[in-house]
């Protein structure tokens, strides 16, 4: 695990570390770059609609009523017992960036430091409820902060200064193939990730945050991503399969698979991050039947190959009139079933992200109550997954997801 980095000069800075500065500017210009896109194929059709809505406001209504004329989505509440951008809203926001620090300050089981984090966790839980309250124009939403969430996370580090047997302590292995993942690319003390459907609003959000709450923490990477549309966690992914099938479908589910059941830490979750390089090109050169066989779905609604609708159960145990299976043998929905790998459900979060210049692919974000569903999981991945074939790891990373907070009870105060 890398050293965290210090803070450099404005000419110096370490390799592998990108300024507060550069990284903002560089997610300003991003932000702006993916607002045109996504806006441009309805501006033409929604100008004169909006318009007239807009024209119809009178100055007493009130700003939930003017951000409803300019077509703002509803709020999420950032209060709760879990917090928000895990299991809420249920269909993801399209555009989300994960941002990735490290404490200025290293690790250290002191009582010092661990002041100091709780004291950084309630800041970021107080911004965040600010952001999603009455204080959003301040941070540049001025139509309100529409379904805005942000996720706060610690490291394995960060964590393990706390007690080295909490849950989220325990860093990720290095997997089969993650000699392509770069070292600023690997692991990290911060997890601040923020989704809207505003890609605006998500540079807005997090470069506010960043520099009003952990001002001293140092960029380690970022990634934004962008989402297919989609219901629930199901859309299609950059490879054009559908995603995001087999999770915790409901409350009950979720209690068991995803959130930490008991301790101080109970209502959190362990994240996965994982960057994931895509050779698109190759994948869909292949014929239709050979990428059905890799994935074990159908391409055109994504049911099973053992048959039954999009959402149904995948049948292992089906074979052809002449024994073979019909669900591939190394198809990546039967290396990652849960009843091959021996693990728990994982809720997925999937993000596509396109930087250019062949760096094209997958962000998947997943939650868990026990590091061990993912490890078991990629585990078995690099055993027998064809699609590996096709998929570069280019980060990787693991955080403790705090548990919810309200504004009697701060974000990390149960911290032990």
């Amino acid at each position: 695990m890398s050293e965290p980095a210090t803070e450099s000069t404005a000419d110096e800075q370490p390799p592998g570390r990108t300024r507060r500065r550069d990284l903002l500017r560089g997610l300003a210009a991003a932000g702006a770059a993916a607002g045109f896109a996504g806006a441009a194929g309805l501006a033409a059709g929604r100008a004169t609609a909006d318009d007239e809505r807009r024209a119809a406001a009178t100055p007493e209504d009130d700003a939930d009523t003017v951000a409803q004329a300019a077509g703002r989505p509803d709020a999420v509440d950032a209060m709760g017992a879990h917090q928000a951008g895990i299991a809420r809203p249920d269909t993801p926001q399209p555009h989300g960036l994960l941002l990735v620090l490290d404490l200025a300050a290293a690790p250290s089981p002191t009582a010092p430091f661990r002041d100091a984090v709780r004291a950084l966790c309630a800041r970021l839980g107080t911004a965040i409820l600010d952001l999603t309250g009455e204080r959003a124009a301040e941070a540049g939403l001025l139509d309100g902060p529409g379904d805005l969430t942000v996720t706060v996370g610690l490291g394995p580090r960060v964590i393990a200064a706390f007690g080295a047997g909490l849950p989220g302590a325990e860093p990720l292995p290095a997997f089969a193939r993650d000699t392509a993942v770069p070292p600023e690319r690997t692991g990290g003390d911060l997890l601040i990730a923020v989704y809207a459907s505003d890609p605006n609003d998500v540079h807005r959000a997090a470069s506010w945050l960043s520099e009003r709450a952990a001002p001293d923490a140092v960029p380690r990477w970022s990634q934004r991503g962008f989402r297919a549309p989609g219901t629930g966690t199901i859309a299609r992914n950059p490879l054009g399969f559908h995603d995001g099938v087999i999770v915790p479908q409901d409350a009950a589910e979720q209690d068991e698979h995803v959130w930490i059941a008991d301790g101080p830490l109970a209502g959190g979750s362990i994240c996965v991050v994982r960057r994931l390089r895509l050779d698109v090109a190759g994948f869909t050169a292949e014929p239709v039947e050979r990428q059905e066989a890799v994935i074990g779905r159908q391409r055109n609604d994504g049911s099973p190959l053992s048959g039954g609708g999009p959402t149904g159960e995948v049948d292992l145990l089906a074979k052809t009139p002449d024994g073979q299976y019909v669900t591939p043998a190394r198809s990546h929905v039967r290396a990652a079933h849960p009843s091959v790998t021996g693990s728990a459900l994982m809720l997925r979060r999937g993000y596509a992200f396109d930087d250019g210049a062949s760096d094209a692919g997958l962000l998947f974000v997943c939650f868990q109550r026990d590091l061990r569903t993912f490890v078991q999981t990629q585990f078995r991945l690099d055993e027998v997954d064809d699609l590996g074939e096709y998929v570069t790891p280019t980060g990787s990373a693991t955080f403790l997801v705090l548990p919810g907070f309200d504004a009697g009870r701060p974000l990390g105060v149960t911290l032990p």
